[in-house]
């Protein structure tokens, strides 16, 4: 397949269909993009050839423009020394040159048309590769966003997420046991405090009725 049928194709190519067809669209946008690229590079080269061309036809046109017109004047020349006859070879000779102009220009010409054939396909081919890197930048941010949240939904399900609040509620738990032996701690000691207190009242009513009853048997001894 030559470099402009190629070309051809890709500009006319419908990227959404081939896509849709893919059974991995993004390397097949990838393909598209670096087939583009190289064609690209190809018709830089080709048009580079052009306008190499195009300037030797116009050192050529140049030359024989230059050449007809010298012929010219020798046949003026001749005319005026009454030399017909060497006015027709000079005539002749600008004939020549006239001719291969005419041939040179032709040439030009289709040369000039074809380079911008080619810049108007290049510049459709560049639109197309736009449109190319546009849906495989799409592509990339859609496959990246559906990893992220096949990963999430993942770790949702994950064995490691019950572990981990499994281990916080056992956690938890222990906190629990510890402020309730805190709580037990502080009820035990008010009750302890309480006991001991009466404890010290009841020795001392206990004294009391003691001195009482040795003060009435006191008090009968005397009597």
């Amino acid at each position: 397949m030559s470099m402009f049928s190629r070309m051809t194709d890709i500009v006319q190519a419908n990227i959404n269909a081939m896509l849709d067809k893919a059974e991995d669209p993004e390397k097949v946008v990838r393909l598209i993009i670096q087939e583009m690229e190289e064609t690209l590079v190809e018709i830089r080269s080709e048009a580079a050839k052009f306008i190499a061309e195009q300037k030797h036809l116009t050192r050529q046109l140049e030359k024989c423009e230059k050449e007809a017109a010298n012929w010219q004047e020798k046949a003026q020349l001749a005319v005026d020394r009454d030399k017909d006859e060497l006015a027709r070879a000079a005539l002749a000779e600008k004939q020549r040159y006239t001719q291969k102009a005419e041939a040179l220009q032709q040439q030009y010409d289709t040369l000039t048309e074809s380079l911008s054939k080619l810049q108007d396909d290049t510049g459709r081919l560049n639109a197309k590769l736009s449109e190319a890197k546009a849906k495989q930048k799409s592509l990339v941010s859609r496959k990246h966003s559906a990893a992220v949240r096949l990963k999430a939904k993942n770790v949702e399900h994950s064995s490691k997420i019950e572990n981990a609040m499994s281990r916080f509620e056992q956690y938890e738990q222990r906190i629990d046991n510890l402020e309730a032996q805190v709580d037990a701690y502080d009820i035990t000691s008010h009750n302890g405090e309480a006991s001991s207190l009466e404890a010290e009242f009841k020795t001392l009513e206990g004294n009391d009725a003691i001195d009482k009853e040795l003060a009435e048997l006191k008090k009968k001894k005397a009597a």
